[in-house]
């Protein structure tokens, strides 16, 4: 399969995810993965604002990278923080760059630690608001192709889309309840794949994907799948272990 057909692909799985009640957690940490696989980047990250206009960590590709993610939340440094507050993209920055580290001195250790030379990052906006940012890490340091920056984008815009959907600006509150309902669930989610995590003696990675397969398989959403295991509803022996799980993004 081509390039092309795979980011056709993409986009219908993305348009299909649009349903009413589609979950919003599982839906970014979908994009996420995608966007890995269709650009030339070793790691993505997607921060959202909650109702006090600070950045959570919404999804990630990776646990490193989400850790990163809130490391730099923290400190409040990185290229998501100037890209939320500016509202512009800021692309091929190089984490190792004096004039960088200079600027984000936390950030850019942490950033090294990871193994990230450069990085990306797009504003999650629409008609000017700004709600959030996609975040691009990359273990070399050539710079991303403009067809690779134009469909990062181009998904970033896709996400705002769906983020938004069925909302208007001039609904704010309303807006801006229901995103902080899923930045809650996503904290859930993180409790119950250390859960998971602690119980199997696997990665938090590991983990996650089994949890997602198993709510996936059964047609659940993910926070309230979160909530039964954090609470001791459910018989986690019913989620098979990662170690017998095929391999599905």
């Amino acid at each position: 399969m081509t390039r092309e057909q795979r980011m056709t692909e993409v986009f219908v799985e993305v348009a299909d995810s649009l349903t009413d009640d589609f979950d919003l957690i599982d839906f970014l940490q979908q994009l996420s993965a995608r966007c890995v696989e269709l650009l030339d980047v070793a790691a993505v990250g997607i921060l959202l604002a909650d109702a006090h206009d600070t950045l959570q960590t919404m999804a990630a590709s990776d646990e490193h990278t989400r850790l990163l993610e809130l490391f730099a939340l923290q400190h409040e440094q990185g290229p998501c923080v100037d890209c939320y507050r500016s509202g512009q993209a800021r692309t091929d920055i190089n984490l190792t760059d004096p004039e960088t580290t200079s600027r984000w001195p936390q950030f850019a250790a942490r950033a090294a630690d990871t193994g990230f030379v450069a990085a990306n990052v797009l504003p999650l906006r629409l008609r000017g608001r700004v709600i959030g940012a996609l975040a691009l890490f990359q273990t070399d340091p050539d710079p991303l192709s403009n067809g690779d920056i134009t469909l990062a984008q181009a998904l970033a815009d896709v996400a705002t889309i769906a983020i938004l959907q069925q909302r208007t600006l001039d609904h704010s509150q309303v807006e801006r309840a229901q995103l902080q309902y899923a930045l809650t669930s996503r904290i859930v989610v993180e409790q119950a794949k250390g859960i998971l995590a602690e119980r199997w003696h696997v990665s938090p990675d590991a983990a996650f994907a089994a949890f997602r397969a198993y709510a996936r398989a059964h047609n659940l959403r993910l926070a309230q799948l979160a909530r039964d295991i954090a609470a001791g509803t459910l018989d986690t022996t019913a989620i098979p272990h990662p170690g017998h799980l095929t391999p599905h993004n």
